[in-house]
């Protein structure tokens, strides 16, 4: 469920609402997951992520926290421009990812060998797992359309805007800019920022057509 301000109204949940909450925690909880391997294996990181490593280079603060202050900007211009982006998945997403990809940076650290992250082969042999959990989580907590991150929606609402340039365009260019943001930051970009940025949006698009018998 979810409030429009302006208009004091309020919107029916979904049908099936119970699936998609749980699709949701489920991807969200996938995806910081895969999130955590992918910032062990030092192979890049989704354009997002790569910002907020950027920012914890100058800040004495976790990565879970500087996630969490980094969507609360984005997240001041969603609420200005459309409240309709915003539910449950955008607080699940903007609130508690960094914090579960920081849980199991810990889990590793205690189940895994010392330096085990540190090796070359190591590092490689987990790069598909990772990026596949991390990309599934994604899809998953978005295809159980509960709202967006503030990340994922303001492409949307600038795209509407900027009607001449499509959305496609739109995306590619606010993920070059948190990618060169993060970069100049120290943030990690590598093979992982760029097949993020090409396999995210088929895995949703087939995902979608997996999960539409729980959600439909």
């Amino acid at each position: 469920m979810s409030f429009d301000l302006k208009n004091r109204k309020c919107f029916v949940c979904p049908p099936k609402f119970k699936n998609r909450m749980l699709m949701m925690l489920c991807g969200v909880t996938a995806q910081g997951m895969g999130l955590s391997l992918l910032r062990a294996i030092n192979l890049g990181t989704d354009p997002c992520s790569c910002l907020t490593q950027g920012v914890t280079n100058f800040v004495p603060l976790s990565f879970g926290t500087c996630q969490l202050l980094c969507h609360l900007v984005t997240f001041v211009f969603v609420i200005k421009c459309d409240l309709g982006m915003i539910g449950f998945g955008t607080i699940g997403n903007m609130c508690f990812l960094g914090y579960i990809s920081d849980f199991f940076r810990w889990i590793w650290s205690v189940l895994l060998p010392v330096g085990f992250f540190e090796v070359t082969r190591n590092r490689y042999i987990l790069l598909l797992p990772s990026l596949a959990v991390f990309l599934l989580g994604a899809a998953a907590y978005m295809c159980a359309g509960l709202g967006s991150s503030p990340y994922d929606a303001l492409p949307f609402i600038l795209s509407k805007s900027v009607k001449k340039v499509s959305f496609k365009i739109v995306r590619m260019l606010w993920d070059i800019s948190f990618m060169a943001a993060g970069f100049l930051l120290g943030g990690d970009v590598g093979i992982v920022t760029i097949l993020v940025a090409f396999f995210l949006g088929p895995i949703i698009t087939w995902m979608q057509k997996k999960l539409e018998v729980l959600i439909a």
